[in-house]
Formats: C-alpha cells, structure tokens, sequence
C-alpha cells in the first residue's frame, strides 16, 4: 500500500519546521526520503499519511488496568472520558507532568486485569502537529510510536537494540520488556542492559550506517543495517496506533479506514503477492470447472435431444424435419390410431369409458356432448360427495377437466 511516513519533530510546528518524509509504493521499502517542510511535502494522492511520533517524545508505563474497564466495546476503541479518568489516576504519582496534559494510548489488544503498556506525550504538542498537518492537506491517518516495547511488560524475553547516531555521539535504545530507554553508547551502558555476554543476548540487534562498525565490535555478525528512514517505515507498518481518545476519528470512520487500508494492504503488498496469485489461480480453476461441468451437461441434453429425434424419424419415416419432436410424435401416433381404426384417448368411447371408471356409481348425466375432442356432460350434481374429486382423478388420467354449473367439461390434456 502506498504510504507517506512523516515523523515529527520534537519542536511545535512552525511553517518553516522540518519533518522527515519516507515515501513508499508499497509500505515495505523505501522509495523516497527527504527532510523539508511541511507545506512542501510531496502530493500524496491515496496514500495513507502516518504520523510518527520520536522515541524522545514518548514515556512508557506499565499498568494493570481494573477488571471491566475494557470489558465493553465502547472502552476497547480507548476513546471513552471514563477510560481515561482511569488512566489519569493510575499514572498520577508515575508523570511528572500534570495527566491532564498528557496524551495517552493503550497498546493493542489491551485487556483488563493483565499487565498493558501504556503510551504517553505532551498532549497540546500532539494536537498541534495533527492540527498543522491536516491545515497542509496531510491530515494522518494513524500515529505510530518510532519504537514500542516489543513484549509485554514483565515477559522473560531478550530485549531489541538500536545504535544510532554518528561514530562520535553514539546512543543505544532498548526496547523490550522494560519499556523502552536511550542510553549513550559504552560498555557500562551494554553492561546495564545485559548484553555484554553471549547468555543474554539480545533477540534483535539494528544499526544505523554510521554506527555499524562500533555495533559489530560487540555482536559480530549479528547485527542488521537500519537507516532512520527504514526504521521510521518499520514503525508505520506495527499494530500500534496512537490515534486515541480525543485524537480519534470517529469510530465509522476509523472502520472504514482499517477496512480500506486492508484492502489496499491485500492488493499491493509484497508479501501478500502469494496469496493473490493462489486467489487467482482458485478462481481461474473453478471457472474451468464450471464451464466443464456447463459443458458435460449442454452434450449430455443434446445427445437426449438427438436420440428422441432419431426415435420419431425411425418410427415415422415420414417426417423429414423435426421442429418438435414429443408434439410430432403425440400427432403421429394419433394419425395412425386413426388410420387403423384404434380408439385414442381423445375419442368419445375412450373419454366415457374413463369417465364412469371415476364417477359414482348413480351417476346418470342427463345429455351428453361431444364436438372436436371436447365431452361435455350434463347433470352432474357439483353437491354431490363424489363429483368434486373426479376432476383430480381424470387429471390423473391425462385428462383436463372442470365443472362449469352442472356440466362437467372434459378433454384430452395436450402435452409436448
């Protein structure tokens, strides 16, 4: 998915700040990267604008936050007054500034009565960057810290590390279970974070360019190269969102937004590219099969097509071209039993004999007709038991037959 990084400085906005851009076709690899000011960001089109906030921005705090804060749905977007008065009054003795003047953030999938991380900056420098953004038509989308603890507060796991800066001011950033701190480069500092010795190495090593060498004297071959741009990328592409509170969208809006950028994220990604050919390749395989089954059915109606053709021109060679063959067949078999002499079902004996088959036993019509296939009987008494029920046996029998009165009207039913 197409993204624009932007990480912002840790001064208030002014028209002249500088910001930091990483601008991605993708949102793995880096395309462009440039430091201007805000009003001469590039055009971003459709693509999504995060706003990363700098680790020197952030404090992190461990809690355990009371059972049922976040038991409802309304406390889970975290953008509830009630979750942050719980917030404020945890963290009141743990900030040195006033709660009321910090943003905060939970981290995802946060549940009460487990151990949570919880995210805090200056509040007004926040709203005022979002508010300078969107005032230069890059309002963001999502707010990622540049680095978040990797683990759960407490979790026995090995921490991350990150050499930044130059060869003659170097700094080392962990980040893991303790939160994440920023300590100058030297062995006190590797000593204190305990990664000094091969027992407690950490589980991830990153280092910027110019302090690759310096990383390398203590983790020989295990170290990865990380520009500030790649980092500042990797940061836009975590669960993390510090859009919370009174710095949330509404929560369509944030809805459609998840839903949009998985989308986008599903139709561009590189590393969904697997999963789009096998989609593909799915539907490609089932309209194959599809039209093989529409196939195997359309010659199996024709051969049942062909084979009551070749019935009528072989029983009645006289037909030379057939339009329909049940109907020209009905017609021939009626011309023969004519020509022979053989009563058909459409004959008056044919049509009488099966009348009294199905009337009452005293049932004594009073006239009878009959006129091109059609018999007509007079007197039926429609009142009578039995008289309703020989209409549904003759339907039966092939036979079409109603009461009109006290006259029951019966004919040959024409089938095709």
């Amino acid at each position: 998915m197409r993204t624009l990084t932007v990480t912002l400085s840790p001064s208030l906005p002014t028209p002249a700040t500088p910001v930091v851009a990483v601008l991605s076709a993708d949102g793995v690899t880096a395309s462009r990267h440039i430091e201007v000011p805000l009003a001469l960001l590039p055009d971003t089109g459709e693509a999504e604008v995060v706003a990363v906030v700098p680790w020197s921005k952030l404090s992190w705090h461990a809690l355990e936050l009371p059972r049922g804060t976040l038991d409802k749905k309304m406390f889970q977007e975290g953008n509830s007054a009630r979750l942050r008065t719980v917030l404020e009054g945890l963290l009141e003795d743990r900030v040195l500034d006033e709660p009321a003047q910090l943003h905060f953030a939970l981290a995802p999938g946060a549940r009460s009565g487990e151990p949570v991380w919880v995210a805090a900056c200056d509040r007004a420098w926040l709203q005022a960057w979002l508010g300078t953004l969107e005032q230069a038509g890059r309002p963001a989308q999502r707010i990622t810290p540049e680095v978040a603890p990797s683990v759960s507060p407490g979790a026995a796991v090995a921490p991350t590390l990150h050499f930044l800066g130059t060869a003659a001011q170097a700094q080392l950033m962990v980040s893991g279970a303790q939160g994440v701190c920023v300590l100058p480069y030297g062995a006190e500092s590797l000593a204190l974070v305990g990664a000094t010795g091969s027992d407690g190495a950490p589980a991830q090593i990153w280092a910027e360019p110019a302090v690759a060498e310096l990383a390398e004297q203590h983790f020989e071959g295990r170290v990865a190269l990380q520009t500030a741009p790649q980092r500042y990328l990797a940061s836009a592409r975590s669960e993390w969102d510090l859009a919370q509170f009174d710095c949330a969208a509404s929560r369509g809006a944030r809805q459609r937004k998840r839903l949009s950028s998985g989308i986008a994220t599903l139709m561009q990604a590189p590393h969904w590219r697997a999963a789009r050919w096998a989609l593909v390749a799915l539907l490609a395989v089932n309209l194959v099969g599809i039209a093989g089954w529409n196939w195997k059915e359309q010659s199996a109606l024709a051969d049942k097509r062909a084979a009551i053709r070749e019935v009528l021109t072989s029983t009645f060679p006289d037909v030379k071209v057939v339009v329909d063959a049940p109907l020209q067949m009905g017609r021939a078999v009626s011309d023969l039993q004519r020509q022979t002499g053989t009563a058909t079902g459409a004959d008056l004996e044919t049509m009488l004999l099966q009348f009294y088959s199905m009337a009452p036993a005293a049932t004594a019509p009073a006239a009878i007709e009959f006129a091109a296939g059609e018999l007509r009987i007079k007197g039926m008494d429609p009142t009578a038991k039995g008289t309703a029920r020989i209409t549904a046996k003759l339907a039966g029998m092939g036979y079409q037959a109603r009461l009109e009165g006290d006259t029951l009207v019966m004919q040959q039913e024409r089938r095709p």
